[in-house]
């Protein structure tokens, strides 16, 4: 089964998070669109993506826009991943036998990052690197906001057009 793909609607979940706080969908989207990046610390296209994502998270004030990391691997291993990249929005733990989250959006290769509507369809499916999509997730972050963020890519990094999760 492929990613879920534009148009669907995403499916609602309630997971814990590195805090052991519980965070469900359902209540993100009431304050509007949501960001899942489901990933592996194993990862080496989620280990380049994700600083990006941070890049994206720190140019909104989070009231109106969740970023969510979606770790399939254990707190321990997931804190470590977090402080190797730099990340600082929350990252919620899908369990880690049997993905319940992962497999109800169809995953088969991670990264996979979707956004979603308030409306809880989905208006982006990204599965590994894909620069045009992750652009496309920026674009939709600065339409929300009315001060237009910093350029997501420095001019001095060359950044690949595909790579594969």
């Amino acid at each position: 089964m492929a990613a879920l793909t534009v148009g669907t609607s995403a499916p609602d979940f309630k997971l814990n998070s590195l805090r052991g706080a519980s965070s469900s969908l359902s209540d993100a989207l009431k304050k509007g669109p949501v960001v899942a990046a489901f990933f592996k610390v194993s990862c080496p296209v989620c280990q380049f993506a994700f600083p990006y994502l941070e890049r994206i998270y720190k140019t909104q004030d989070g009231s109106r826009i969740t970023i969510v990391g979606i770790s399939q691997n254990d707190a321990k291993d997931t804190e470590k991943f977090v402080k190797q990249f730099g990340v600082t929005f929350p990252v919620l733990l899908d369990e880690a036998k049997s993905y319940p989250v992962s497999n109800a959006y169809g995953l088969t290769n991670v990264p996979t990052i979707f956004w979603i509507a308030p409306d809880g369809t989905i208006e982006v499916s990204s599965v590994g690197w894909v620069k045009k999509e992750i652009e496309e997730i920026y674009e939709k972050v600065r339409g929300i906001y009315t001060q237009p963020p910093a350029a997501l890519f420095r001019p001095d990094e060359k950044i690949a057009e595909f790579r594969a999760g």
